[in-house]
């Protein structure tokens, strides 16, 4: 695998690579991976010649700077994953690469109403952070295709979005991988490093309020489901962002279903100080 920290170096590489006809795949992650990540590498080795990831963690997107300082950063463990995984190239930025101007304010996408519910609610300004270095990262790599994993649901919405507001010379195809978990049910996630023992423990509540509404859910008004769900989290101490159902095509708030329209429930709740994000496909 080679590891380049330099975007011309990479450029040049995957120039070469687009000669010989080969058709790519990229991964952008922050680091700090587990196995959800090295399916999504794997999905693109079964699609591409060429499989590229990135490892940047993007200080734009995080609204509160002290989860910046405290995102866990495991370089040499990534890089043996990605390794042992066939990845083919690694671009390892520094952030002055990636904002050789500065972390000012740049472009602004319209994300429209994607960037008015759930975490882009609760988190001002995230998604127009994830859209620039995205964007950036997209034309430094030009791939065919761009692996992420259902777990950010919202945020795959979001770069879908984005995909469409750029102009790039290369169609790119976004690839949404599922939701890989833990045998307890919890989504895996970097965060997940954070948790203490016991925290690890009641963690796995958060998927259980999703299973929840799953099986207990029928036309008709759903406060009382999701209002059981929230007890399943304020029970096990979670501080809740939201737990809602919503269309799963354009994330519109549902509050009276059907029977037909498809559905995703979607939840972010802190466990002390470690901030979490779920979220379940209910119908098919």
């Amino acid at each position: 695998m080679i590891v380049s920290k330099k975007i011309e170096t990479v450029r040049q590489w995957i120039d070469c690579q687009r000669q010989s006809g080969k058709k790519i795949g990229f991964v952008p992650t922050m680091g700090a991976l587990h196995p959800g990540h090295v399916s999504l590498i794997e999905a693109s080795k079964d699609e591409n010649d060429i499989t590229i990831s990135s490892v940047f963690i993007n200080p734009t997107q995080f609204n509160d700077p002290k989860d910046f300082e405290k995102y866990p950063v495991t370089i040499e463990k990534d890089i043996t994953l990605l390794e042992e995984a066939g990845c083919d190239l690694l671009f390892l930025p520094a952030v002055n690469e990636m904002y050789p101007d500065g972390l000012k304010p740049g472009r602004v996408y319209d994300l429209g109403f994607l960037e008015t519910v759930f975490d882009g609610a609760y988190r001002p300004g995230h998604f127009q952070g994830v859209c620039t270095v995205v964007h950036r990262l997209l034309e430094i790599t030009h791939p065919d295709n761009l692996y992420m994993g259902q777990k950010d649901y919202q945020q795959c919405m979001v770069i879908a979005r984005l995909i469409e507001l750029i102009n790039l010379p290369q169609d790119i195809q976004l690839r949404i991988c599922p939701t890989l978990r833990e045998a307890d049910g919890l989504a895996m996630s970097s965060r997940n490093m954070r948790l203490t023992k016991d925290e690890r423990r009641v963690a796995p509540a958060i998927y259980n309020s999703l299973s929840y509404i799953k099986d207990n859910l029928k036309p008709g008004e759903t406060f009382l489901l999701t209002e059981n769900a929230r007890k399943i989290l304020i029970e096990n101490n979670f501080r809740i962002d939201y737990l809602e159902l919503a269309d799963a095509r354009n994330l519109s708030p549902v509050s009276d279903w059907d029977g037909k329209q498809k559905l995703v429930v979607l939840v972010a709740a802190f466990l002390n100080e470690i901030r979490l994000i779920d979220n379940m496909v209910l119908t098919d």
